[in-house]
């Protein structure tokens, strides 16, 4: 009996070889980091890459057009020194229903009225009202990728253009 397990333990090794052919191939040999990421710019993975100059914050007022679908619009002004906490949201005081009008500012948008239930609400739901949370200050930074995402308004004129020249 002893004899038999003493068998069956020898034979485990050749089990594993049988199941996994390179379980005893030497490691392979450490490769030097490389980049898996455009945003890192060419940095090493082990490496801190240097950062790019902070993006200036363009103050034109003009709104841009999204860069995908359902993109939070970006903010056309500065907000620096704009207070929004639990008890104050400064971006309010201009978007909010009841100024917007008075300030010209776009009124947020109206799922901004709409709790997690989907129930409408009298004011801005909670889960909405921190509004850089989505919403981001328009620089002068280059994209880091392009992108290819048109607008449903670009397609629909780009057809109609379309079926203008077959008729």
């Amino acid at each position: 009996m002893r004899r038999r397990g003493l068998l069956m333990l020898s034979l485990v090794p050749l089990l594993v070889l049988a199941q996994d052919p390179t379980a005893n191939a030497p490691a392979p040999a450490a490769r030097a980091p490389q980049s898996i990421d455009a945003l890192r710019r060419g940095a090493p993975l082990d490496q801190e890459g240097k950062p790019l100059p902070m993006p200036r914050t363009e103050n034109f007022d003009v709104r841009r057009k999204r860069a995908y679908p359902d993109q939070p619009p970006t903010i056309p002004h500065a907000i620096d020194g704009y207070h929004v906490d639990k008890n104050a949201n400064r971006c309010l005081l201009c978007h909010s229903r009841a100024n917007a009008e008075t300030f010209q500012a776009p009124m947020v948008s109206v799922t901004h009225f709409l709790d997690r239930e989907g129930q409408v609400l009298g004011a801005v739901s909670p889960r909405r009202y921190f509004c850089t949370q989505c919403h981001v200050v328009q620089t002068d930074a280059k994209p880091l990728v392009r992108s290819e995402f048109r607008d449903i308004d670009e397609i629909i004129s780009a057809e109609a253009v379309k079926d203008a020249k077959k008729h």
